[in-house]
């Protein structure tokens, strides 16, 4: 392990300190104030100085997120919201809106995008013959079950690791299970994500599962460059032609902005995954996101460059803009019988430096060519 600059062996390491909670680790805690009060989180920290909030009690996302001190997760200002205050189907079905915060919400299980009613005849309950739906689902106001929470040592390596499930389940309705595992080197400056859905039920479910990766500032900032391999833009919202904001080069905060979204189609590296990041103008530092392609195929880009609001959001997706009833409609639907899983492996990497902004730049332009402005 590479701690504080020195090479250590676990034995070194223990002769040095009687805690590994001096330099690294994993801590519970209760958040205890306002509309966060009595929500369940679990700290992780790295000697490398990456430090990360797991949400337990909403749906095990991720709140916090810092490195060497600096943020890089978004706030909005929402705060960690309690789920006990979470209505879904308030404000025409946007009131997820009001539990946007951190650095990860998830979407899912059933339905992702903007919210709408579709059918239910599968559940087999006449009195329910359609489900209606907000935007991006259920999931995030659900509370997880922690089942780990601590450091695991392979010899001389260690990784602080965070597991735990959430059930989304309505009698003659849905019956889904994320299990979550979120892991990071003791020494480590990225963190793994490796979510397993399954239908615990006996009917055949619709399953949507989309990640909104929220990055702030001092990540994002005026000239923070997005990179990513893409073939093409297959959609954008209107207000990309009506405020011309380009979509590859960040501009300072703008009074009023209206969010802009593009679906852009990603080409996958040698290995099968996709890889996209936000760099700073003086390449100083960047994050980089990467995913299996085959199981997320979609890819978001969501620019709230709002004063007040700041973000750039990077949400790979299992499916298109279109959402719910288009992918029904079509055929592309995800529909999970019994015992029936999906496997995701996600990862977040910070970039230190301009040498590594450089040659992560430089690693995914390899794979794919990107347009200039809103020309893709």
């Amino acid at each position: 392990m590479n701690v504080f600059g020195d090479e250590l062996s676990m034995a070194a390491l223990r002769e040095r300190t009687g805690d590994l909670a001096s330099v690294a680790g994993v801590r519970e805690v209760v958040l205890g104030n306002g509309v966060e009060r009595g929500v369940r989180a679990v700290q992780l920290r790295t000697a490398a100085g990456l430090e990360v909030e797991v949400l337990v009690d909403r749906a095990l996302d991720l709140g916090v997120a810092r490195y060497r001190g600096v943020p890089f997760g978004w706030r909005s200002g929402n705060g960690f919201r309690h789920p006990g205050l979470h209505e879904h189907n308030d404000e025409g079905g946007l009131s997820w809106l009001r539990a946007l915060d951190g650095l990860l919400v998830s979407g899912g299980l059933d339905h992702t995008l903007f919210g709408g009613e579709v059918a239910a005849e599968q559940y087999g309950y006449p009195p329910k013959q359609t489900v209606s739906h907000g935007l991006h689902g259920r999931l995030t106001a659900i509370p997880g079950r922690l089942l780990e929470a601590g450091e695991v040592w392979d010899g001389d390596r260690c990784t602080l690791r965070v597991r735990g499930e959430v059930v989304q389940a309505a009698s003659f309705g849905e019956h889904l299970r994320l299990t979550r595992t979120i892991e990071l080197d003791v020494d480590g400056r990225e963190l793994r994500l490796y979510d397993v859905v399954d239908n615990l039920g006996f009917e055949r479910t619709p399953h949507m599962f989309l990640y909104h990766l929220n990055f702030g500032w001092p990540v994002v900032d005026a000239g923070t460059e997005f990179v990513a391999p893409i073939a093409e833009t297959v959609w954008r919202s209107d207000s990309v032609a009506e405020q011309g904001v380009s979509y590859r080069v960040q501009p300072d905060p703008k009074p009023g902005f209206v969010e802009q979204v593009h679906e852009h189609r990603l080409v996958a590296d040698a290995e099968g995954r996709h890889r996209v990041a936000l760099i700073r103008g003086d390449s100083t530092f960047g994050v980089e996101v990467t995913w299996d392609a085959a199981t997320m195929p979609c890819f978001f880009e969501w620019q709230n460059l709002r004063s007040g609001q700041y973000a750039v959001g990077l949400e790979p997706s299992t499916h298109h803009v279109s959402g719910d009833a288009a992918a029904r409609s079509d055929g592309t639907m995800t529909w999970l019988e019994h015992g029936e899983s999906r496997a995701y492996r996600t990862t977040i990497r910070i970039l230190d430096g301009a040498e590594t902004t450089t040659a992560t730049r430089d690693a995914i332009r390899r794979v794919a060519g990107q347009p200039e402005g809103n020309d893709a």
